[in-house]
């Protein structure tokens, strides 16, 4: 059921080098045409200055780059799912006119992902990388970053390409502390290994149900452990920094990290992720 040209379009977002190839297509031709229409508009029009058929096309350029590209991007962000209902058959056909050059597009992306052993977009990435560390290190050099920013600026970069599955502590390392268990017990614990959290299992299951904060459990009148607060799931393959956010937005100092078949593989730290992007050892 539902809309065909949901359907369709649908099929091109999950196929990236065709969609982009048909849009960077699109795009050129219908750039190409417009600039034709100009120049034969001009001549057909028998200026007698030159200066004017000269002028004419460059007084245009941005009214066609404001009406032709940015209005419709506009249009199309403000109100992406009208619009793709109602001119998504336009696009349809678009992709099927240029179908034969969009999949030589598309050979050539396979082809350089064999040769150099990454996909186009993710050697794209790459290389902007290498053009924003530049940048930043004529910052440096040109006294508009400090010394720190710069060094921040690294860790970001070595933290980006390092997964929680590398930071996580297996969980039998962990030092836990079981539910129910006695508050001394914690107390005792904390002060031996100086530690400010500890995560929390299951008495039965032993499986990891949450994590306590020393200082709670040292306000707290009971003599057991309560106030047990939730920890949220990550996959070892998430990235650091994404890890960090998504620590930060739900508010909590403690992850338990996933496998592939999503049983508990480890402890996660809010800590460790911090001192992951203020440590680094590699100059920029």
């Amino acid at each position: 059921g539902g809309s065909w040209i949901a359907r369709r379009l649908l099929w091109l977002t999950n196929n990236p080098s065709l969609f982009v190839a048909t849009t960077l297509i699109g795009n050129n031709a219908a750039n190409y045409l417009v600039s034709l229409a100009i120049v034969l508009a001009v001549r057909h029009l028998q200026f007698e200055s030159q200066a004017i058929e000269i002028a004419i096309p460059i007084v245009l350029a941005p009214i066609v780059f404001v009406y032709g590209e940015l209005l419709p991007k506009n249009l199309f962000y403000y109100a992406p799912n009208l619009l793709l209902q109602r001119t998504g058959w336009l696009f349809l056909t678009c992709a099927l006119a240029f179908s034969p050059i969009a999949a030589l597009l598309w050979v050539l992306g396979r082809l350089l992902e064999s040769v150099l052993g990454e996909t186009p977009l993710r050697l794209h990435l790459t290389l902007a990388r290498q053009e924003l560390q530049r940048i930043l290190e004529e910052g440096g050099h040109a006294g508009v970053l400090r010394p720190a920013q710069q060094r921040l600026a690294q860790s970001l970069f070595n933290a980006s390409e390092g997964t929680v599955g590398n930071l996580a502590i297996p969980l039998a390392r962990a030092t836990v502390v079981s539910n129910g268990a006695k508050k001394g017990q914690l107390l005792r614990l904390a002060r031996r290994q100086r530690k400010a959290l500890f995560p929390v299992t299951d008495s039965k299951t032993r499986e990891v149900i949450g994590y306590v904060r020393t200082i709670d459990q040292y306000l707290s009148p009971k003599e057991t452990i309560d106030h047990v607060l939730p920890m949220i799931t990550l996959p070892k393959q998430e990235a650091n920094i994404s890890a960090m956010l998504k620590m930060q937005s739900q508010q909590t100092e403690m992850a338990y990290v996933v496998d592939d078949d999503e049983r508990q593989a480890g402890i996660l730290y809010l800590d460790q992720l911090t001192k992951v992007l203020l440590e680094s050892d590699t100059p920029l």
